[in-house]
């Protein structure tokens, strides 16, 4: 199994970070993608990754951080890509939920980062909260103008015909908690339906726990959980889910 998106630099895991990392292969994990959110998450990325063999990084600046977006961040982030073991940009996007940069900001810094991803011939991580079409109509803009870049949708919330959409531009999703969440119905609509050579799992680590772990911290091994629901609401084997998400997973972070 591979975890396509954690954050194991968050202080949640301060305590035993180290162990629990080295217990991942013990678990079923091969690899953990860990994503930037802000400047220091994303060296912090790019340190475990240097650490540990089985960690990959990618970096970027979050849509709350996006006012703190400038010539500077930007030239770090072109210095840790050069790094061999990080494989996107991200996570970037919009987030209309909290507001925590104004939405015009949000926006800029979103459309400035996917030009850098393309500079850099990487591949983009998208978080979108409350901002769908804004996000769907800079990425379909961003598509037609940078034909061969790969996109990922994290923590995938919007609807069965808007993924359909994403699909015709040959984006991936990833699904990740929520889809356990018993009334998660658009989740649970979307795992059933997503061509299953366009989909990967996630946690989301710390955050967002799935069923039976609900509430508690979430870890890479937890992702187990949500391929065990993806297959069962597509009634196939569970085994079928973690090859392909797996094998997705590869190709997209081109590892």
């Amino acid at each position: 199994m591979i975890d396509s998106h954690a954050h194991l630099d968050d202080p949640k895991f301060d305590l035993d970070r180290d162990s629990l990392i080295k217990n991942l292969e013990k678990h079923g994990i091969e690899y953990v993608f860990n994503i930037g959110a802000d400047i220091v998450s994303s060296r912090n990325s790019v340190d475990l990754a240097d650490k540990y063999e089985n960690i990959y990084a990618v970096v970027g600046i979050h849509p709350h951080d996006a006012s703190s977006y400038d010539d500077e961040i930007e030239k770090e982030l072109i210095e840790l890509a050069k790094n061999k073991k990080v494989v996107a940009i991200g996570e970037i996007g919009l987030d209309y939920y909290y507001d925590n940069s104004p939405r015009d900001i949000q926006r800029e810094v979103f459309e400035k980062q996917i030009e850098l991803a393309s500079k850099l011939n990487l591949p983009i991580v998208i978080h979108s909260r409350d901002a769908h079409k804004d996000t769907f109509d800079i990425l379909k803009e961003a598509h037609e103008k940078y034909l061969d870049m790969k996109v990922l949708i994290h923590c995938y919330s919007s609807s069965v015909e808007m993924m359909r959409e994403y699909m015709k531009l040959g984006f991936y999703i990833a699904l990740g908690g929520a889809v356990t969440f018993k009334n998660s119905v658009t989740p649970k609509e979307v795992a059933k339906e997503v061509p299953l050579d366009r989909l990967l799992l996630e946690t989301d680590s710390p955050y967002m726990a799935p069923v039976p772990l609900r509430g508690k911290r979430n870890e890479p091994m937890f992702v187990k959980y949500v391929a065990e629901e993806i297959a069962g609401l597509r009634g196939i084997n569970v085994e079928e889910v973690i090859e392909q998400t797996s094998k997705n997973t590869k190709e997209f972070y081109g590892i």
